[in-house]
């Protein structure tokens, strides 16, 4: 199972850096900065994400149309390819315990891999039920590869994209 899942994994990672070299990458709005090392804390658990990051489609303030970032959809697996957590929007994560934060960007820095999205620190603001995550304070994203917003021009507001991407999550108490 986790064979495979890596091998998928790869292949995406393969399609992604073809399909996105020539793309711009773009970001979550984020204070850009050097370092995405929490400020404290000590690791609980690295998590592998395999999903896709969505774009809309919107006017900006020029009445042209571009892709804005919408959220993430991914899947977080253990080292065994155990599927662990659920990451959504807010940025969200929830794990199969029911225990669930939402986190804020506090810094980004660029990916290690071109047209990827950045690496990220981010804080939690919230948390619900208790479980592996009612603990974290903070998340780091990682090792990021694709997720960059689509190369194709979007044509009609409200139309999604979506560019798949694959990434580290560091959590921490």
């Amino acid at each position: 199972m986790f064979r495979n899942h890596l091998q998928s994994a790869f292949m995406i990672a393969l399609a992604v850096s073809a399909s996105a070299l020539g793309a711009c990458a773009m970001a979550p709005a984020a204070p850009a900065s050097s370092s995405i090392d929490p400020p404290q804390g000590e690791r609980v658990m690295t998590l592998t994400a395999s999903g896709v990051q969505i774009y809309s489609c919107e006017f900006d303030s020029q009445q042209r149309l571009g892709w804005v970032f919408k959220s993430p959809q991914a899947t977080l697996f253990d080292a065994s390819g155990h599927a662990a957590v659920r990451h959504s929007a807010g940025p969200s994560w929830e794990a199969e315990d029911g225990s669930r934060i939402v986190g804020r960007v506090l810094a980004q820095r660029p990916s290690d891999t071109r047209a990827s999205v950045p690496q990220l620190l981010l804080e939690t603001h919230s948390t619900a039920g208790s479980g592996v995550l009612s603990a974290v304070r903070y998340v780091q994203r990682v090792q990021t590869v694709g997720g960059v917003m689509p190369a194709a021009p979007c044509t009609a507001q409200g139309e999604l994209g979506s560019s798949p991407y694959l990434a580290n999550y560091v959590f921490y108490r």
